[in-house]
């Protein structure tokens, strides 16, 4: 079945995400221990504080989302096809998946994009063409996520990078405690 924005949803919904394999075959995935990003213990570094102060980058939401999928998928192994790129776009259209670009002199050079559901955000994945511009999409989504109320922010995987922020791991069963609670609130992005 191919990926479209209803099969998206009820994945998240039910702690589950799409990625395709090595022949390009989507599988679904549930990992268990869960990565999430408790978002009142996001940890930001001297150097990343000092280039969030200074305004050396632009941020912008939502206006570049397939530009930041686009750029997100512009490396040598990529888990994000067109189908993908397509789908979540439509997610996109919906209000349902949303992006956080960071601009230098008008120039896309970094970015975030994730899918929203109630107060939970599922971020998908970030990439930059200049240092430290994916660091301050995550710093601004944080940011945001926290002003409005959000109660989840799942990242899916703990890795070295991740862990420098604050993620943590968490079984299966208490992950899916946090998205029941989350799905019921009603955020904004």
């Amino acid at each position: 079945m191919p990926l479209n924005p209803e099969l998206l949803e009820h994945a998240y919904r039910n702690a589950c995400f799409p990625m395709p394999d090595w022949t390009g075959r989507v599988g679904w995935y549930r990992p268990d221990p869960r990565a999430i990003l408790p978002l009142d213990r996001f940890h930001v570094s001297r150097s990343l504080l000092k280039k969030l102060k200074s305004n050396y980058f632009d941020v912008t939401y939502d206006t570049a989302f397939t530009s930041v999928m686009t750029g997100c998928a512009d490396r040598e192994d990529t888990w994000i096809t067109d189908e993908f790129i397509s789908a979540y776009t439509d997610l996109h259209k919906l209000g349902k998946a949303h992006s956080v670009e960071v601009w230098r002199a008008g120039r896309l050079v970094g970015g975030t994009y994730g899918v929203h559901l109630g107060g939970a955000f599922f971020a998908e994945s970030k990439f930059h063409t200049e240092t430290d511009a994916s660091k301050v999409a995550l710093a601004r989504l944080v940011e945001r996520l926290r002003a409005r109320g959000f109660a989840l922010l799942e990242v899916q995987y703990l890795t070295p990078h991740l862990a420098q922020f604050g993620v943590i791991e968490i079984p299966d069963a208490e992950y899916v405690c946090r998205l029941d609670a989350a799905l019921l609130l009603d955020c904004k992005f």
